[in-house]
């Protein structure tokens, strides 16, 4: 993904907040795993946007953007996302949280939306 900060619609809409721990071997298959999911995200289910980092101890928050609960339920569901979610848990997260908030007003600076 070419921009590092989503450009989002006007208020109101969903923000997905997923913030991870990797574990401490070797994240063999991560990154490629991360990219076909917020591909799949973007491109099969109504996802807005994303934007992610993560630092040099393997913290990492990513936030995506959503226009309404109905498409993360069905993102949450889906089959890839669903195995993507078990590779996760087995594999490469140590810990995460996972925090679900509307977005109620939104605005941007130093010069307006025009990311």
């Amino acid at each position: 993904m070419s921009e590092r900060l989503a450009k989002t619609p006007e208020a109101p809409y969903y923000a997905v907040v997923f913030t991870s721990r990797l574990n401490d071997s070797s994240p063999s298959g991560y990154d490629d795993m991360a990219g076909k999911m917020v591909d799949l995200a973007i491109n099969n289910h109504g996802c807005l946007g994303v934007e992610n980092v993560r630092d040099a101890e393997g913290v990492g928050i990513t936030v995506s953007y959503w226009k309404d609960e109905e498409s993360i339920k069905t993102w949450k569901a889906d089959s890839q996302h669903l195995v993507a979610q078990k590779h996760g848990m087995e594999q490469w997260y140590a810990q995460y949280e996972l925090r679900v908030a509307r977005v109620e007003r939104a605005y941007s600076g130093p010069h307006g939306r025009s990311l």
